[in-house]
C-alpha cells in the first residue's frame, strides 16, 4: 500500500478570492512565491496523474509540494 500527498500552495479558487481581491494581502503572497503568482488547479493534475499511475510505485510517504516554490525559497 502507498501513502502520499500533494501540498498544493496558493491557488486560484473561491475560497481564495477575498485574499487575492486584498491588494495589500496579495502583494506580500506573491512577494513570497518565486514563481510570483497564484497556481492554477489545472497546475495540479500532473502531479495527480504521477501519483497516480505506476511511475510512483515506489514512492511511499512522501508530500509532494506544488507551490510554485514557496518552500524552497
Amino acid at each position: 500500500m502507498q501513502v502520499n500527498a500533494i501540498a498544493p500552495g496558493y491557488f486560484i479558487s473561491a475560497n481564495t478570492a477575498p485574499i487575492r481581491a486584498d491588494e495589500k494581502r496579495n502583494k506580500e503572497i506573491l512577494d513570497r512565491i518565486p514563481a510570483a503568482r497564484w497556481g492554477h488547479p489545472a497546475e495540479l493534475m500532473g502531479t495527480v496523474v504521477f501519483l497516480g499511475s505506476s511511475a510512483s510505485d515506489y514512492i511511499n510517504g512522501h508530500v509532494l509540494a506544488v507551490d510554485g516554490g514557496w518552500l524552497a525559497r
